[in-house]
Formats: C-alpha cells, structure tokens, sequence
C-alpha cells in the first residue's frame, strides 16, 4: 500500500524538482550571499516535493480510466488505491506546497498556487491537446524554476524570462511522451532533439554571458551524452519502449542541465552536490515508474 501511494508520486522526478528550485536559486544569487539562511532552501525544497507530487497524483486521477486499458497495472486502476484516496493524497500534498511556499514569503505562495493550477489543468484539459499540452506542461517547470528564484523576490521579473528554457525543454519531453504506448514519430521527435540543442545553446549563452561557460561546460556536455543517444535510438526505431527510454532520460536529465544553471550563476562545487541528486534520482527510477 505504501509503495502503492509512494509510486503515484513519482518518487525520482521529485528528486528532479528540487533540483529546479535549488537551480533558481543559483540564478537569483541566493547562494553567493554572505551568511545564507538555510531553512527557505528547505521550505522550497519541500513546496516542490508537495506541488509536484501533487500534480502527477491528479494525473493518475484524471487518467485512471485511460490507464485502465493502457496501463492496468498502475495503482488506481489495479485498485491497490483507491481513487478517492488519491484525490486526498494529491489535495494534500498541494496543500502543503503552497504553504511551505508561504512560509518563505508571498512571492514564493502565489507562484505555488501558480504552479497548482498549471498542473490541474494540465491533467484535466492541457494533455489532450496537441501543441498547447506540451506547453501547459513546460509552464509547470518554467514556474517551478521561478519558485527557487523567489527565494530573493525581487529578482523575480528580471530573471522571469529564464523560465522559457524548461518550458522548451519540457516541452519536447511531452511531445515525446505521446507515443510511449502505441509508438511516435521520427518528425516529432526530430523537432524535440532540435529544441534539446535549443536548450543547450542557451544554457552556454547565459553561462558565457555570467563568464562561467568553462564552469557549466562539463555539465552541458554530459547533458547532452544522457539525452541524445536515447533519443536517436527512438528516432530509428520509434517503438512504444524506445520512446519510454527516451522520456525516461529526458526526464532524469533535468538535474544535469540544472547542475549547468548552478554552474553558471554560482560554483563548480555547489553544481556537483546538484548533480549527485542524479544517482538518487536513478536509484528511485529502478524501483518506481518515472512516467
């Protein structure tokens, strides 16, 4: 039963969204502050964990009839959950996202409650459309990053454009995603390996532009060996696993490429303890569904 519950989380893309937050908070400068409190990094640490636990437990929610038939062995439709049960778990843990958030200062709570009703109408009505459902879904991310650079409100709307680059990236993953089940294709996934550079180039730009890309390189060019040879692998051979295989490491990713943000807005040694959220984050995939 517990695992059950633990497995509607997502257990290793929590781990990935903590990395966002601690990502913005490099990019507002949070931790190159003299004397640094703690606790608002665990505060949002925490928000995350509830705002996007929360988010894929409705997920599992709106889907469960979908699942049913495509996914039987998922916890609500194998009846291991029930389904209001979920609802209260998902309910739950949005609840204490926002307020967590609110514990660190209004910024931070209006954005959960932001970032809340993203995921909902992702899960509801976003999924199921072709173009705006990808980009619903990359909004969750971009206000999740957003979340993290709130720890210093005021930095808020100038680094608010930084946002756009995990609304791309996440938006390829979606577009990728819609064909785990029945197969995608090779168009498709070509125009997400074209947003994957996108990524890439922008990630350099802004690390040359803080003059630390000799810092974030290392990083970006592990970025790329974890999510282009999947890809490819999908591009050539665009069955229902291989994409599996390839959202599953886009996915995964996300540390890396925020251990590069981390890099490039704060220091080589605070991007490694980022990026050793990886191995964690792998272990969690091992035992629980990452999609």
């Amino acid at each position: 039963m517990l695992k059950a519950l633990l497995s509607l989380t997502r257990p290793a893309n929590l781990v990935t969204a903590i990395a966002d937050v601690l990502a913005g908070m490099a990019i507002a400068g949070y931790f190159m502050l003299p004397g640094l409190a703690l606790a608002p990094v665990g505060w949002l640490s925490l928000a995350t964990v509830g705002l996007y636990g929360g988010g894929v437990v409705f997920n599992d929610v709106f889907d469960a009839e979908l699942d049913a038939v495509e996914r039987p062995e998922r916890p609500i439709p194998s009846g291991i959950i029930n389904k209001n049960t979920a609802v209260l778990v998902g309910s739950a843990l949005l609840i204490v996202g926002i307020a967590t958030s609110f514990l660190v200062n209004q910024t931070a709570g209006f954005l959960a409650i932001a970032i809340s009703i993203a995921s909902l109408v992702y899960d509801r009505f976003g999924k199921h459309h072709n173009w705006l459902g990808p980009v619903n879904m990359g909004l969750c991310r971009g206000l999740n990053l957003l979340l993290g650079v709130s720890v210093l409100p005021e930095q808020v709307l100038p680094w608010a454009w930084v946002g756009l680059v995990p609304i791309a990236y996440i938006a390829a993953i979606t577009m990728i995603s819609r064909g785990e089940v029945h197969g995608g294709s090779p168009t498709i996934l070509r125009v997400a390996g074209l947003l994957y550079a996108l990524v890439i180039g922008c990630v350099a730009a802004l690390a040359q532009r803080q003059q630390q890309l000799g810092t974030a390189l290392p990083f970006l060019i592990l970025f790329g060996y974890y999510i282009f040879p999947p890809l490819w692998r999908a591009v050539k051979d665009p069955t229902g696993p291989n994409i599996g295989l390839a959202v599953r490491a886009g996915v995964l990713s996300l540390i890396v490429m925020n251990a590069a943000w981390v890099a490039s807005f704060a220091s080589f040694p605070l991007a490694m303890l980022v990026f050793c959220l990886l191995p964690l984050s792998r272990l969690l995939a091992k035992v629980f569904a990452v999609t």
